[in-house]
């Protein structure tokens, strides 16, 4: 007991000190060498642990209680303005967020509840959060497209601004990721399928009624959504004709619908608008001869045709297919035909071995397979990746059958065409709108 106080004595601690101020003692952290002052705690500490030591009450040396120390959380990445970011970083978690959800009707609304149907969809999440990332890319560039797209610009440098805009955000990787089809920018009276060529000066104008459609696609899973763009505020009753046409087809479509049920449905609320322009009022019709169509992976048109008409197809929609519910309001005939100069070709899907006699054609469908498979191209994306004096073997091949070509489709001239598209998902428990935004 002697050698115990002589042990306390000898500590010489100095109470008062360290209850009135800081301990002047200080330890280095040894995993960032930073000093750091012990508190009046950690002061207190030391004297009880020392005198704890000297006593003999713990045969071992107590553990020194360590500090919590905050660390600085990492603070999520944000987009860039222009986007440059890859959306896959964004979502550090890697599950990216659901469409618009809406329930089914009627009879299956059973599907909400079921265990089963909800077990499917748990087998199917990695698909689910594959197609949901094409989705959100197409809603960030088009949010940023929305806000430089202006009278003047140069078709092309719009065309490629989003597309290069795309296949940053999708991290694009040959044909695991990246763009589903040409960007069709189609003008007034033309209704789909047009982008520029290379060398083309079409300049944007105030008065033009521009249909912006493009895909994107991560394995092959197409995300087809478009929406149109026009200065002018005469157009706008045009406008939300074909949004709420196709808001219509949406709320419409689910398991088991007739798909000629939809067309009808569209239809009628298409052409409860008219619309008048310099003066002139026009009633609103559907194109009764353009689609809405199932998707199918690697494959934008995989056989089902959605009606915006009545009289369509009594074929059914089935649990877990992809639909592309697009809808076209024309100031025209409501029907389009084939014109101008073709800029969109796509190899058929179905297509078999053909024999080829020239080199030429035989080394561009190489390379069609390996740069897009059966996925829409353009003639400026074989001349991004330096194809040239290519448009013979072009020709030979779509004479074959093995690449079909998709000229421009017109309505009649100084008529106005717009169009608004969403991919939907007939999920086992409910429709998952994919490519809805804030936006429309």
């Amino acid at each position: 007991m002697e050698d115990v106080s002589d042990d306390l004595k000898g500590l010489n601690l100095d109470q008062n000190h360290l209850k009135t101020g800081t301990s002047s003692k200080s330890h280095v952290d040894g995993n960032n060498g930073k000093s750091i002052d012990f508190t009046h705690k950690e002061a207190d500490d030391d004297v009880n642990e020392e005198a704890d030591d000297a006593a003999g009450v713990s045969g071992k040396k107590k553990k020194k209680k360590k500090k919590n120390r905050s660390t600085k959380k990492k603070e999520p990445l944000s987009q860039t303005n222009p986007p440059s970011i890859p959306v896959d970083q964004l979502f550090s978690s890697g599950i990216f967020p659901e469409g618009e959800i809406q329930e089914y009707k009627d009879d299956n609304l059973w599907r909400t509840t079921s265990e089963e149907k909800r077990e499917l969809e748990r087998l199917e999440k990695p698909m689910y959060n594959s197609i949901r990332c094409a989705a959100e890319v197409h809603r960030q560039v088009r949010t940023y497209m929305k806000s430089i797209i202006k009278p003047g610009m140069l078709m092309i440098d719009l065309c490629e601004t989003l597309e290069n805009t795309v296949r940053k955000l999708i991290s694009e990787n040959g044909l695991e990721a990246g763009i589903a089809f040409p960007t069709g920018c189609s003008l007034n009276w033309v209704a789909a399928h047009w982008t520029p060529n290379s060398g083309d000066k079409t300049v944007l104008q105030y008065d033009d009624v521009m249909k912006l459609d493009f895909g994107t696609h991560i394995q092959g899973h197409i995300i087809d959504c478009a929406f149109t763009v026009a200065f002018n505020p005469m157009y706008d009753p045009l406008l939300e004709a074909s949004r709420e046409a196709t808001n219509t087809g949406i709320k419409e479509a689910g398991i088991d619908v007739r798909l000629c049920d939809i067309g009808v449905a569209i239809q009628e609320v298409m052409e409860s608008y008219e619309v008048e322009i310099n003066g002139k009022v026009f009633p609103v019709k559907s194109i009764r001869n353009l689609n809405g169509h199932s998707i199918g992976p690697y494959q934008i048109h995989a056989g089902k045709s959605v009606p915006i008409v009545k009289g369509g197809d009594h074929t059914k929609m089935e649990e877990g297919e992809f639909f592309a519910i697009e809808t076209f309001a024309s100031t025209g005939k409501g029907y389009v035909r084939e014109d101008l100069e073709c800029s969109h070709y796509m190899k058929n899907y179905d297509v078999g071995h053909v024999p080829l006699r020239l080199p030429r054609a035989k080394q561009l469908l190489a390379t069609i397979n390996k740069q897009f498979s059966t996925l829409a191209f353009c003639r400026r994306y074989l001349d991004r990746i330096g194809e040239t004096k290519y448009l013979m073997a072009l020709k030979n091949l779509c004479d074959a059958g093995i690449v079909q070509k998709y000229p421009p489709l017109c309505d009649i001239k100084g008529s106005y065409v717009s169009q608004f598209e969403h991919t939907i998902l007939l999920r086992p428990t409910c429709k998952e709108v994919l490519s809805r935004g804030d936006d429309y």
